[in-house]
């Protein structure tokens, strides 16, 4: 009989005596493998959120104080208005006489005016400190005059008469505004004039004393002739009218 030859169990040895492996085509999912990037995890972003928490926290508390200052700031003003009953204090030109107006070949302008103005403080418990009073008179856009009214302290519930006079001296002007100013010096009617009042007050309630503001009156509505002779011209006051305006300066800029 012939005896069966079986194949050894034993991997094939090669001539350095290492097992020889066999070679066999990569399958698709070791070539995708091979290719794919190793993934490592990404580190979270904790100092950008913390830094928005704190952001919308400080922007929060931000709006909640202002909040709670304009809060505050309304109920004082209606505590105080409910208290002392504000009111601005009233101006009327009582009388203006034009004593001389010369406007000279060269454009100078030589001027006298004397102006009366009351003012009155309807404020039963406020009391007003003006400070020295600045006025000008315009026709037009051309000022023809300026003078000062002193310092001085309007009580309650009181009228105050203000005397000033407006002189002009050598003043030189634009030739447009000379122009302008002699087509208006002969109307039939007299010419238009404005009174203007600059100065600053503060209030006075007792012990409690505010900051000053400013304030501005202005009076339209005045009409004046020429003087014939010596005589000074009065100009006509019975329609004028007076605004006042407060003024607030807030670091560069009033309002």
């Amino acid at each position: 009989m012939t005896d069966r030859v079986y194949p050894s169990a034993k991997p094939a040895v090669n001539g350095n005596g290492a097992a020889a492996n066999p070679s066999f085509p990569a399958t698709k999912a070791q070539l995708y493998g091979a290719t794919r990037p190793t993934y490592r995890p990404q580190p979270h972003h904790h100092r950008r959120r913390s830094r928005r928490r704190c952001c919308c926290t400080f922007c929060f508390w931000l709006i909640l104080t202002v909040l709670v200052v304009l809060l505050l700031l309304g109920i004082a003003g209606t505590i105080f208005y409910l208290l002392y009953r504000p009111h601005r204090p009233t101006f009327t030109v009582t009388s203006l006489k034009l004593s001389y107006l010369n406007l000279t070949s060269s454009s100078t302008l030589n001027s006298r005016f004397d102006l009366n103005v009351s003012t009155t403080n309807p404020n039963k418990k406020i009391l007003f400190a003006y400070d020295p009073t600045t006025i000008s008179i315009l026709s037009g856009d051309v000022d023809v005059g300026d003078g000062t009214v002193p310092a001085f302290e309007h009580g309650r519930k009181n009228t105050t008469l203000l005397k000033a006079s407006i002189l002009s001296t050598g003043h030189a002007l634009q030739s447009d505004q000379a122009s302008r100013l002699k087509a208006s010096m002969k109307g039939k009617n007299g010419f238009p004039l404005k009174v203007n009042l600059e100065t600053k007050v503060k209030a006075k309630m007792g012990s409690l004393k505010t900051p000053k503001v400013g304030i501005r009156v202005s009076c339209d509505g005045i009409r004046v002739t020429l003087p014939a002779g010596k005589k000074p011209a009065t100009a006509s006051t019975s329609d004028a009218k007076c605004e006042v305006d407060v003024r607030f300066k807030i670091w560069k800029w009033t309002v």
